[in-house]
Order: structure tokens, then sequence, then C-alpha cells
């Protein structure tokens, strides 16, 4: 086996620019499949530390009523604060949000927004919510960028308010822009106008009730469902981020496979060439004693050689290449309220061990089959016709 890999080596080095040709394009599929690749698993993992970071900390409890995706099951998704929760509540390790239908009127205009109720001092999530405690000529409310930008709102600027409270009655109130925050998740941003939840509270005439509530970590999962709530983990929270990720890894494999045929193709053909034009050699190699079987392996193993040299010459300048571009990232030049859900403006790749190790399994695995199908011919070749040149 050992000599059967100098020789390879050996006949793969002699055929001189064929090879390197082959070698070179190659490398190129290997550092573009893994820039790619890393491209997605940067993007799931900066989704779902920015999710944790602003929205959904390490899981939360909805009420049994809450559905995010209708906004009218607000007016029945909320019941006071459980008895078990106070404890984790004044720990600082479980925040609760109080979320209703209002109404603002910038410039004139009618805008439907959430309101959320939040308690100024948490330090469970990056909302800046610090800004709340504060005292303005008015309710003091913090806002996302985006809400900021589609409604032409500056730090400082009020503006009225209008909501429904517990008993159907609508009633308004004037609110003060304290912060302006700028973050990657849209779901706590877009539409949406964060108080206090004591004043949230007292407006829609629900003391001490929440609709959600976001706990630190995953110490509160043994607990599962309370009365009223259900609990939420982080896996089920980030399941469509995940979801999303599958279904672009999806169409980027249509892409890989496109690059890793054109460069299989060039190795078949040169496998397919080297057969026809050396067939005296493997009637040589015959004629001293290898089997059909050990030829068979021979060529194969050179075909396969060529995974090998790409590998190290895509290092050259592929990890050169990928360090910088895991430290530069790639600019998409537009915000997340453009996608609808947590991807920042700047994406920069994350590339692990197993994501080398697997592309370049699957590049040789690739390369080897693809060597192997066109020498099986040599297997039906008959000794002394090889020798003369002569396929039978």
């Amino acid at each position: 086996m050992k000599l059967a890999f100098k020789l390879a080596f050996k006949n793969l080095i002699g055929a001189g620019l064929r090879t390197w040709l082959n070698v070179i394009v190659l490398s190129f599929s290997f550092v573009i499949i893994i820039a790619a690749k890393g491209i997605l698993v940067g993007w799931d993992r900066q989704a779902k530390n920015d999710m944790a970071d602003w929205e959904i900390g390490g899981g939360q409890y909805w009420h049994r009523n809450y559905d995010p995706y209708d906004a009218f099951s607000l007016s029945d998704a909320h019941a006071p604060v459980p008895p078990e929760f106070k404890e984790e509540i004044a720990n600082g390790n479980m925040v609760p949000v109080l979320i209703t239908q209002g109404t603002i009127y910038p410039g004139g205009r009618m805008q439907p927004v959430l309101i959320k109720g939040i308690h100024p001092k948490q330090n469970l999530l990056k909302l800046p919510t610090q800004n709340l405690d504060t005292t303005v000529g008015a309710i003091p409310a913090i806002i996302g960028a985006n809400m900021a930008r589609a409604n032409k709102l500056q730090t400082g600027d009020y503006l009225t308010i209008r909501w429904r409270d517990a008993n159907g009655t609508f009633d308004a109130a004037e609110i003060c822009i304290t912060q302006i925050f700028t973050t990657n998740v849209p779901t706590v941003d877009l539409a949406q106008v964060w108080i206090p939840i004591e004043n949230l509270q007292s407006m829609a005439m629900l003391p001490n009730e929440a609709t959600v509530f976001t706990f630190r970590d995953g110490n509160l999962i043994r607990r599962g469902d309370t009365g009223e709530w259900k609990l939420m983990t982080f896996e089920t929270l980030v399941s469509e981020v995940e979801e999303m990720i599958k279904t672009k890894s999806a169409g980027q494999a249509i892409f890989y496979s496109i690059l890793l045929i054109l460069a299989l193709l060039a190795i078949f053909d040169t496998q397919v060439l080297s057969i026809f034009r050396r067939q005296k050699e493997i009637g040589t190699y015959v004629a001293l004693g290898y089997t059909r079987g050990q030829v068979v392996g021979l060529f194969t193993i050179e075909g396969a050689m060529n995974a090998i040299l790409a590998a190290v010459v895509g290092a050259i300048y592929g990890i050169p290449f990928l360090m910088w571009f895991a430290k530069k990232g790639i600019s998409l030049g537009v915000s997340s309220a453009e996608y609808g859900f947590a991807i920042a403006e700047t994406m920069y790749p994350v590339y692990s061990g197993s994501l080398i190790v697997g592309t370049t399994i699957l590049v040789l695995m690739a390369t080897t089959i693809v060597s192997y199908w066109p020498s099986r011919k040599i297997a039906k070749m008959n000794p002394t016709e090889a020798l003369r040149g002569k396929i039978q």
C-alpha cells in the first residue's frame, strides 16, 4: 500500500500542468464551500445570540392564550403573576412583560403598535430600559431605530398614544421618547413602544398582570408548565431561525453540487485520458505481478490524491483569506426590518473544525468515487493487448 501511494504520487506530479489545473480548480471548491457554509453558521449563531440578548433570554413562559401572530389574542392573554415566579423576579432572574394593542399619532398620522410594559431596572435583556426610569412631562417610552425611522421620530419627541383597557374603554395619554435603540431583532423593534410595566398595568387596568415572562437561563425548565403559563424553551423559540437556516443550506447545496461537479468532471476526464494513454504501463504492471485490483487501486489512489493536494493548496491561500473574511465579514447593506427576522447588517462567518473536516472528507470521497469509476475498465483489459497499447 505504501508503494502504491508513492507510485501514485510520482505519476501525479509527473503529469505536470494537467494535475495542477485539476488541483487548483478543486481547491477553489474547498475554499468556496467552507466560506459559504461559514456564513450560514455565523448567521445561525448571531441570530440566536441576538434573540437571547434582546428578547427571549434562556426561554420564556407564555400565557396560554398568547399568540404572537394574532394581535386579537392579546385581550385575553394576561393573568396575575404566579406566586412561584415572584422570587425569581425579585432576584432578577425573570422579567415580566405585559403586552396590549395601541395606536400612536406621529405627525398627525395613525400607526398601530404593540405597547409593551417592562421593569425599568431589569438587566436580563439588552433593552435600554434604564431610560424608562426618568421623570419627564409624560410617560417615558423607548423605541427601536427602525420604528423611529419609519415614523420620523427622534429622542425627546412627544406624541399621543391610545389604548383600550380591560373594560373595553378607550383612553389616551402622552408619551415621551427617552431613548432610541438599535437592534438586529425586529420583534422588539418594529411597531413597538416600550414603557414601564407599572404604567401599562395602571393604564390597562390590569394590576400585577403580565403576558410573557422571560427567564435568564435553563434552570426554570424543570418547573415545566405552570397553571395558565406554558413553557417555551430556548430551542422552541429559535426553531424558526433554524428552519430558515436549513432552507438556505438546501439552496446552497445546489450551488456546492454544481461547483463540485465541474471540478470532478475535470478529474474524471483526466482519469479516462490517463487510462487510454497509459495502456502499455498498465500491461507492464500486470506483467510484473500486479493483480488487476491492485492496478485499479493504484489509479484510484492517483485520482484521489488530487483532493489531498487540493486541500494543501487551498490551505495556502484559503487560510489567510478565510481569516480576513471572518474578521471583516460581509455587509448586506440592509436592516433586519427588511427580512423580518434577526440578521445583522454585517455578517461574520464562523468556521468550526467539524465544518473544515467534513468538507475535506466530502470532497475526498467524491474524488475517490470519480477516480474509481473509469478505473474499473482496467479490470477488463487483456494484459497482452495492453502491452501492445490496445484495449480489448
